[in-house]
C-alpha cells in the first residue's frame, strides 16, 4: 500500500479526532492536511501508519486549540462549534460514543477541558486508544495521561449531556417540531418544549441573531412561531438534517444559499435546547452562504406589512 493509500484510508479517523479536539471543520481539515505533509515528508515509513498519523494530528490539533482559546475568549456572543452534518468515521463497536461525542452539547462541554485533557479524553474515551498510544500521541507518560483522564472525566461527568436512546422517537418529535414551526403553530411548539427550554444563537457579531438567548417554553414558542412564518413569506426554506448527530435542519434563502443551521437536544420526550449557528464564517463548508443581514431586513419589512 502506498503512502497516499495508507493516508486516505485513515483520513476519516484523523478528521474525526481533530474535529472533536478543535470543534471546527475548517481547522480540523487544515490539521489533517498538515498531518499529510509531515507523513509525506518523512524519510522513513513508520511501523504503524495509524499510530504515527493519529499522534501527528493530535499534536497539531493541540497546538491549534491553544491559540484558538484566545480568539474564543474574545468571541462576540455565545460560541458554538462549526456544524457537522455527517461524521466521516464510523465504527459499529463505538457507535454510541461516537454519536454522543460529536453533539453540540458534548463539544461545548469539552471546551471546559485544557487542550491536553481534551486530547486524552477524545483518544481514550471516544476512540478507545490504549494508554500507550495516548501517551505517545500527546507526548506525556502513561501515568500522566491517566491523571489527565481522571480530571477530564470529572469535568465531563459534572455536565454530561443525555439524549433519547430511541433515535426513532427523537426524530418523530423533531418532525412534529418542524411541522409546527412551518405553520407558526405556537401552541403546538410549546407542547414539544421542556418548561426550561433554551433558544440560543451563535452569530459571532457577523450576522443578526434570531435571539441571543430566550428561556422558557412560552417565550421560545412565541419567538419561533412569529419569526419563521415571516421567513417563509420571503421564501426561506429548510430541510431537516442531522446536525452534529442530533435532529436539526439547514435553512436556506430563496437562492438556496445557507442561512443558518438549527440543532435540537431532546430528552424525556421534550426539546431541551435549540441552538442556531448563523455566523457566516462557520457555514462556508456547507455551501454558498446567504446574506443574513439582507434576509433580516426582508423579514422586518414583511412584519411591517402585516401590522
Amino acid at each position: 500500500m502506498s503512502k497516499v493509500e495508507e493516508f486516505e484510508e485513515l483520513r476519516p479517523l484523523l478528521f474525526s479526532i481533530a474535529y472533536r479536539i478543535l470543534g471546527s471543520v475548517g481547522e480540523a481539515e487544515d490539521a489533517v492536511q498538515e498531518t499529510w505533509l509531515r507523513f509525506d515528508g518523512s524519510s522513513t515509513r513508520p511501523a504503524s501508519a495509524k499510530a504515527f498519523l493519529s499522534a501527528a494530528v493530535t499534536r497539531i490539533s493541540i497546538d491549534v486549540l491553544r491559540s484558538a482559546r484566545v480568539r474564543r475568549e474574545e468571541y462576540v456572543g455565545p460560541w458554538f462549534p462549526e456544524p457537522l452534518l455527517s461524521d466521516p468515521y464510523q465504527d459499529p463497536a463505538q457507535a454510541v460514543e461516537l454519536a454522543d461525542s460529536v453533539s453540540m452539547a458534548a463539544l461545548l462541554l469539552l471546551e471546559r477541558l485544557s487542550p491536553l485533557e481534551r486530547a486524552v479524553f477524545v483518544l481514550r474515551e471516544v476512540f478507545a486508544f490504549e494508554f500507550g498510544e495516548v501517551a505517545a500521541a500527546v507526548g506525556r507518560s502513561e501515568a500522566a495521561c491517566r491523571q489527565l483522564l481522571v480530571r477530564a472525566r470529572r469535568h465531563m461527568e459534572a455536565g454530561r449531556p443525555r439524549f433519547e436512546a430511541d433515535r426513532q422517537e427523537r426524530h418523530e418529535l423533531a418532525t412534529r417540531f418542524f411541522d409546527a414551526l412551518k405553520s407558526g403553530d405556537v401552541d403546538g411548539l410549546r407542547d414539544l418544549l421542556a418548561a426550561d427550554v433554551q433558544l440560543v444563537g451563535d452569530g459571532g457579531g457577523k450576522a443578526p441573531q434570531l435571539a441571543k438567548a430566550v428561556m422558557g417554553a412560552q417565550n421560545v414558542a412565541r419567538v419561533l412561531g412569529t419569526v419563521f412564518p415571516l421567513m417563509s413569506r420571503i421564501d426561506v426554506t429548510f430541510e431537516p438534517h442531522e446536525v452534529n448527530g442530533q435532529p436539526g435542519a439547514i435553512f436556506r434563502d430563496r437562492d438556496g444559499k445557507v442561512l443558518h443551521t438549527l440543532a435540537l437536544d431532546v430528552l424525556d420526550g421534550k426539546i431541551q435546547t435549540i441552538r442556531t449557528v448563523i455566523n457566516p464564517d462557520k457555514l462556508g463548508h456547507l455551501g454558498p452562504v446567504a446574506d443574513a443581514w439582507a434576509v433580516d431586513r426582508e423579514v422586518k419589512q414583511a412584519r411591517r406589512r402585516m401590522n
